[in-house]
Order: structure tokens, then C-alpha cells, then sequence
């Protein structure tokens, strides 16, 4: 595919906000950029792009918190979850850009929706909901890369540590996405023209918003943010419908 200079520009504001977020909160990189991305690129390419950038701000973000991990809390996501990214390639590989839009604007849709809906401290959740929830979050993680969102509200409902709890979601984020690197490896899809030009041209993006994130952790509100995400989120679940459609 060609990529021109206006996609380029618009790819790395992108990149450099959604990461931001992730750098103050642990998770939401992916949910936050994928809805825009999609407007500009292929979807299997989106998804494969996002997939390397978080990999690589694992690299240098996640390691940095690792002695922070609730290791008893995500182990009890981690079987299901491998289970679900097996369906989740299966469904990106074999299923229709229509339908897999579709399905994507919903999810975030009723993301933002619970978000937005949550007050107070999060409900405390039984451990047996991380079988079910891995699951979903494995799904939502090799199909579009979004499963961290689902992973970080049984952490929330498990681990009431701020730190801990930042730390716990980059791990999870982390373990999908060497996960989903093999998987789509052997699927073939990190072959796709273009996408290692995207991402030698994005990691600057990447770097600057998840060391502006970091910075900024410890002086704004996570919770403020978080709300704004969401916001942004039913705009762009919105957006991704429409493009469903037309792709119809």
C-alpha cells in the first residue's frame, strides 16, 4: 500500500496520544488508536501494527514496573486467555473487514458505555471471573487487540494497589502480545506490505507519549483520564460503525 505524508502525520498523533494514556495508566493504547487507525489503514494491518508498538513499549515501559506484579491475581487469567487469542486469529484470519468492523465499533461502543457508567471504587470481583473474562479478553486481543481493557477490569476488581495495579496491566499486555506475535508469525501476517515502514516511522511516536505518560503519572488524576478516553471512545466506536457500513 502507499503511504503518503498526511497518513503518516496523522498515524503519529495518534500513536503518541493513545500511548500517552498507556504510560499514565498501564493499558488502553490499543483500544484508544485501533478505532482511528482503522479509518486509515487496512484492519488486519492496524491490528498487526498495534500489536508490534506494544511489544516494543513493553520493551521499554513494561519491565520498568515488573516488580510491581500481582502474579496471584493474572494467573488466573492467563489459561482462558491463551485459549481465546486461538479463537480471536481465527476469526481476524477468516472473517470479513465488514463484519470485523462491526464487531469493533460494538466493542468499544459498550466499552465507553461502562466506563462511563462506573462510579466509585470498582466492585470487588471472585477470582473464578478471570476464566471467563481471560477468555473474552484473549478473543478481543488477537482479534483487534483490545483484550487489555477487559483484562485491566478484573485486575481493577482484584488489586486495589495504584502501582501494583499499573504494573499487573502492562504484564498481561505484555504476555498477549509475545503470545499473538507467534500466532500471527505463523499466520503470516507480519509479512503485510508496509507494516515494518509504519513501525520504524511510529516507535518516536510511541517513545514520546509513553515517557510523557510516565511523567506524568504521578501528578494526574487517573481517573480523569480514564473518563476523557472514554468520551473520545464513543465518538470513535461511533465512527467505526460508519465505516462498517460503507465497507458494506
Amino acid at each position: 500500500m502507499s503511504l503518503t505524508p498526511e497518513t503518516i502525520v496523522v498515524a503519529a498523533a495518534v500513536v503518541a496520544g493513545a500511548y500517552l494514556v498507556f504510560g499514565l495508566t498501564g493499558f488502553g493504547s490499543t483500544v484508544i488508536a485501533l478505532p482511528l487507525l482503522a479509518q486509515l489503514l487496512p484492519l488486519k494491518l492496524a491490528v498487526t501494527l498495534l500489536l508490534l508498538l506494544d511489544f516494543a513499549a513493553f520493551l521499554g515501559f513494561g519491565l520498568r514496573v515488573r516488580h510491581g506484579i500481582r502474579f496471584d491475581e493474572i494467573r488466573w487469567l492467563v489459561p482462558t486467555a491463551l485459549v481465546g487469542m486461538g479463537i480471536g486469529l481465527t476469526l481476524l484470519i477468516y472473517v470479513a473487514e465488514f463484519w470485523l468492523l462491526g464487531l469493533l465499533g460494538v466493542f468499544v461502543l459498550c466499552y465507553a458505555l461502562y466506563g462511563l457508567s462506573r462510579r466509585g471504587v470498582p466492585a470487588r470481583l471472585p477470582r473464578w471471573a478471570g476464566a471467563p473474562i481471560g477468555l473474552a479478553g484473549g478473543a478481543f486481543s488477537a482479534l483487534f487487540g483490545t483484550g487489555g481493557v477487559l483484562f485491566a477490569v478484573y485486575n481493577a476488581g482484584r488489586i486495589h494497589d495504584k502501582g501494583e495495579l499499573r504494573a499487573s496491566n502492562a504484564a498481561m499486555i505484555a504476555l498477549s502480545s509475545v503470545t499473538r506475535l507467534a500466532l500471527f508469525g505463523a499466520a503470516g501476517l507480519l509479512g503485510q506490505e508496509g507494516l515494518w515502514t509504519l513501525v520504524g516511522l511510529l516507535l518516536p511516536a510511541l517513545a514520546g507519549g509513553v515517557l510523557l505518560g510516565h511523567r506524568l503519572h504521578a501528578v494526574v488524576p487517573a481517573a480523569l483520564v480514564v473518563r476523557t478516553v472514554h468520551l473520545l471512545l464513543l465518538a470513535a466506536g461511533a465512527s467505526i460503525l460508519l465505516r462498517s457500513w460503507n465497507v458494506a
